[in-house]
């Protein structure tokens, strides 16, 4: 694992990172990083498998300034990303849809996150268990004391990946459409924000539970 870096670290960006388009829409906070993909439950993992792009949804999981991903030895995707093929690993929020009096100035109010590099397989038998944890605690935190760990079996049909977040970029969207002054003035037409959030229902128990199980306090509190 990287050593962690303070959280009010400046991201250092990079040719790759360099955000453009909208650059005032850049966050270059490390917390902000962090805050981002520490609200998000899927990453999009890209890679090149073969002579074609492929992204791919994914959980994962973080602890410090490294990100952790998983999934079967028999990926394609996790063994080419784990040759240290460069892979970029997305997570985006879409706070709300902007509607605009102008159909060019719908957008959407978003924070996103896009990261950079190498992945390498983790090996070392602990940081591969604090990785599949950091995966667990991340989707359904409480559950890694909560369920049966991994057997020996199942580790080794278990690739676990690392990708230090050294090379990121953050891009943040908020606020009301910007429509041109001659359609304000004109009047006539809505324009303004529908918000959306992501939320947690009622926990549905599996039907070969037995009756009037109750859910555990970390699954009841989601």
């Amino acid at each position: 694992m990287t050593a962690s870096l303070s959280p009010t670290a400046p991201l250092s960006p990079t040719a790759r990172s360099t955000i453009r388009r909208g650059a005032r829409r850049a966050r270059t906070d490390r917390a902000e990083l962090y805050a981002v993909l520490d609200a998000g439950l899927i990453c999009h993992l890209g890679v090149v498998l073969g002579d074609a792009p492929v992204v791919l949804p994914t959980a994962y999981g973080r602890i410090d300034d490294t990100l952790y991903l998983h999934g079967s030895t028999g990926a394609g995707t996790l063994r080419a990303a784990a040759t240290g093929a460069p892979v970029c690993v997305t997570v985006t929020h879409v706070d709300g849809v902007v509607y605009a009096r102008s159909v060019f100035h719908f957008s959407m109010n978003y924070r996103s996150a896009v990261v950079h590099g190498r992945a390498r397989i983790v090996d070392d038998a602990d940081e591969r268990l604090a990785g599949l944890r950091a995966v667990t605690q991340h989707v359904a935190p409480g559950s890694w004391d909560h369920a049966r760990l991994p057997n020996r079996k199942e580790l080794a049909a278990t690739a676990v990946l690392a990708l230090d977040l050294d090379e990121a970029s953050v891009k943040v969207r908020t606020g009301p459409p910007v429509d041109d002054d001659e359609d304000v003035a004109a009047g006539g037409r809505w324009a303004g924000v529908v918000p959306t959030r992501t939320v947690f229902d009622v926990p549905q128990p599996c039907p070969l539970l037995p009756p009037d199980t109750p859910a555990p306090p970390h699954v009841a509190a989601r």
